[in-house]
């Protein structure tokens, strides 16, 4: 026969075995690894031989997502069978059967928020609003600390606002229960000494990391909690605090700055699927209201106008006032593309009220007239400016021509005169204050400003947060009130579950919130 015995029995002893079926695997690993990193690095050669990539830091910054999936030993996400998916569902309802009032996120250390949120979910974006002096920091910082305490993972705090010394600070009067202000001053009696000594030693056990970097960007935040998280994985990322960060992007526009960094920490909630909270300061708007609560509509950079502002519906041709169009989203509106300086139809995904509010009517010299609230932004020459940036003489956009049957803004012969543009700046001759009624906005996606009244309009920029919650302290306000050392926790945005009220402690002393336990009535 072909090769004989001795052939065939070479061909037995070279057959692999499942004695070494691990070793095997391993090898396969390696090599899989090897291809994936070659493939990255392919992909990131060709990024950076992009020149359409103008800026350097967003390259840096995809050819870093390509490497950590490649350590992660992981590949970018692809498409996945939906049996898998409702696989990983079932096991997740499987285990909270089993483990009923257990919690299948990040436990923030807050049982009835706990119970309200379900925990803090992977991959979610967690906003915490409020005016200054309601405990945003605080807020964050109890329940890093409490994270941290179960050893449940590395958190990072990135703290622009205060420095590492003065957050550390506060955790050690939230430990002691040792006033703040006494820590602050050395203020500290004999007795003290051996319980801040216990507190740093117990601190010091908790995996807490801490940058105190002044405006630093999305792109270098992205970086350090990536290095952080391959060396030690992480539970939580909190920002303190949103408006303080830089976008690192070309924008005329500090509204669709800050769209941009909120999309950012999302993007990072979702690549390192771990939570991301981030706080945010809140306008004295919400102090203008009788009823100080802050609402989801205070949480949006930009203003609002009046129910009867007419808005243009290319596609049928018809003017509306903006009341007649909340809860609307399957139509189009005119938008400017500042790119192209032309009108284009944009997809409207939400109209809304945003309450009852005081206005100011805002009049050019062509008599095109709008009310607005003072920080709604128009188009200038020098870009997007709220209403009480602007001052008399200003120009600011409208469309060269009313769309639908109507004249032209300008005369013909002026037209042929200007560049091929659809708009027109026209001066502003008057504004003054208008009342006070209910007021409306929405989002346009893509260029994010509409025609309202012909007049080039800003519009709201969609919250990319998955939950945000609002502090609320009336003895902020009311010094007398009888909730003294009550905060309000409003959840008022809850995209995977219901919203509510939930009521904590505030220890001002300490600046530190507890979970609030009331006798029932009747004991």
């Amino acid at each position: 026969g072909i090769g004989g015995p001795a052939y065939l029995t070479s061909l037995v002893n070279t057959v692999p075995t499942s004695a070494h079926v691990e070793h095997y695997g391993r090898i396969v690993e390696r090599a899989a690894l090897r291809r994936r990193l070659i493939d990255a690095a392919a992909r990131i050669a060709e990024i950076a031989f992009d020149e359409a990539s103008d800026e350097v830091d967003d390259v840096i910054d995809r050819a870093e997502q390509l490497v950590f999936a490649v350590a992660q030993r992981r590949l970018a996400r692809d498409l996945v069978p939906i049996s898998k998916v409702l696989y990983d569902y079932f096991d997740q309802i499987e285990y909270l059967q089993q483990h009923q009032g257990s919690v299948l996120g990040t436990p923030s250390g807050f049982i009835d928020v706990d119970k309200l949120l379900g925990g803090f979910q992977a991959s979610d974006l967690i906003i915490v609003a409020g005016r200054p002096g309601m405990g945003k920091t605080s807020l964050m910082l109890s329940m890093a600390e409490s994270i941290a305490a179960k050893q449940m993972g590395a958190i990072a705090i990135f703290t622009l606002e205060m420095s590492s010394d003065q957050l550390v600070q506060r955790l050690i009067a939230s430990e002691t229960g040792i006033d703040s202000q006494r820590l602050r001053l050395g203020q500290i009696r004999d007795n003290e000494i051996d319980l801040v000594a216990r507190a740093i030693g117990h601190l010091s056990e908790m995996p807490i990391y801490l940058d105190d970097s002044a405006n630093i960007s999305p792109f270098e935040l992205r970086t350090k909690a990536r290095r952080l998280h391959t060396e030690q994985p992480l539970s939580l990322v909190i920002v303190d605090y949103l408006q303080l960060m830089t976008g690192g992007i070309r924008s005329e526009n500090r509204v669709q700055e800050i769209s941009y960094i909120s999309r950012s920490l999302k993007a990072l909630a979702r690549e390192l699927r771990v939570p991301v909270m981030a706080a945010s300061q809140l306008s004295r708007a919400v102090e203008a209201r009788h009823d100080r609560r802050p609402q989801l509509a205070d949480l949006r950079e930009s203003g609002c106008l009046s129910g009867e502002t007419l808005v243009y519906l290319p596609e049928q041709g018809i003017y509306r006032p903006i009341e007649q169009l909340v809860g609307q989203n399957e139509f189009r509106v005119l938008a400017l593309n500042t790119q192209t300086w032309h009108l284009e139809p944009s997809q409207v995904s939400r109209v809304f009220a945003t309450g009852h509010k005081p206005v100011y009517r805002l009049t050019t010299r062509l008599g095109r007239s709008i009310r607005a609230t003072t920080n709604h932004q128009f188009l200038t020459v020098q870009g997007w400016r709220r209403l009480d940036d602007l001052s008399m003489g200003m120009r600011i956009a409208l469309p060269r021509r009313l769309p639908g049957p109507t004249q032209p803004t300008i005369d013909s012969e002026e037209l042929a005169r200007l560049a091929r543009s659809d708009v027109y700046w026209d001066e502003i001759v008057a504004m003054e204050p208008d009342g006070e009624t209910e007021v409306y906005d929405l989002t346009v996606e893509g260029h994010h400003n509409f025609v309202a009244n012909d007049i080039i309009a800003h519009n709201s920029i969609e919250q990319d947060a998955d939950v945000v919650m609002f502090i609320y302290r009336d003895e902020v306000y009311h010094p007398d009130t009888t909730y003294k050392n009550v905060a309000e926790l409003i959840v008022a945005k809850h995209r995977n579950g219901p919203t509510g009220k939930v009521e904590l402690g505030f220890i001002q002393e300490q600046t530190k919130f507890v979970n609030l336990f009331r006798e029932p009535v009747g004991m």
